[in-house]
């Protein structure tokens, strides 16, 4: 046996606003229609149910004993629906985005890259969550921000910049060089896993192998960044990480050279929807890599 279609949701609406007004007139402009409109609803509603819901007088309205009777079930359907699209239109304002990246990135060039994310999408909502190992991150993001060699680069990722090295030292330290035979005596900082910057730096130096059996060693960079900027000696970093100490002159560069680092920054994102919240964070975060880069 064939069903006929429920009403269209417009006509229930109208009738619901046209018993709580009792008037066409209040009705209409409550929802955005004409007072012909919203009388064209409440009889088609009529119609369908078969029987009258509205007693009409020259200047007012009052409920049948069926259109009260039709009204208070019909009120909470709205309530559902309204509450339901509520939730859908809520969730959607409220999108939550987990980047992974290195603690050492997160706590400076990624700070700097979602503030103006944040101010164009408030209704996005950006967890950064900083890591030390890339064996934590991948179960918990919906973006991944990993730092690899060129011969390490992960599946379906995206090189965000061209990486750079830069040697750097205190101010005051920087006073004891002159030339660059000079940096061999003096304390050096390390980070663990990176000695590829050290070789970079002396070759750009010409200055031959630095043996790395003297100094202070640390396995996360804000950390050697922090020890050179407290004058306990030079340390060989990239140079997306070395920005903020420089703008505030915490640290200098004694030579001019930036050499290419066989490391740099790639993300991926393997759910990654095209349309979604992620996708905006994904475009922002390329984007703004590729126009500030040092």
């Amino acid at each position: 046996m064939l069903q006929r279609p429920p009403p269209p949701l417009t006509y229930i609406r109208s009738f619901e606003c046209a018993a709580r007004f009792l008037s066409f007139t209040e009705a209409a402009k409550e929802l955005g229609y004409t007072q012909a409109a919203v009388s064209m609803h409440v009889r088609s509603l009529e119609k369908y149910v078969g029987r009258p819901l509205f007693l009409r007088y020259p200047r007012s309205l009052k409920l049948t004993e069926t259109g009260e009777a039709y009204l208070p079930t019909l009120r909470q359907a709205l309530r559902q629906i309204d509450m339901a699209t509520e939730t859908i239109v809520s969730s959607a304002r409220n999108q939550t985005v987990v980047i992974a990246c290195p603690m050492s990135l997160a706590e400076n060039w990624i700070v700097r890259c979602l503030s103006g994310f944040s101010k164009q999408h408030p209704d996005i909502e950006v967890v950064i969550h900083g890591t030390v190992w890339d064996a934590e991150i991948d179960s918990v993001a919906d973006l991944t921000i990993s730092i690899n060699r060129y011969d390490e680069i992960p599946v379906n990722a995206t090189r965000l910049w061209e990486e750079h090295v830069s040697l750097l030292c205190s101010p005051d330290l920087a006073k004891k060089i002159r030339e660059p035979a000079d940096i061999r005596d003096l304390q050096k900082i390390y980070v663990l896993g990176r000695q590829d910057y050290w070789s970079a730096v002396s070759k750009a130096l010409d200055i031959g192998t630095i043996e790395h059996d003297r100094g202070f060693r640390t396995n996360a960079t804000n950390i050697a960044l922090e020890m050179a900027a407290n004058g306990m000696g030079l340390t060989a970093s990239l140079v997306s990480l070395s920005h903020t100490y420089l703008e505030r002159k915490l640290l200098v560069e004694p030579f001019s050279i930036r050499p290419p680092s066989a490391w740099s920054y790639y993300i991926r994102a393997p759910q990654c929807s095209k349309h979604g919240a992620d996708a905006k964070v994904l475009r922002w975060i390329i984007d703004y890599g590729s126009q500030n880069n040092t």
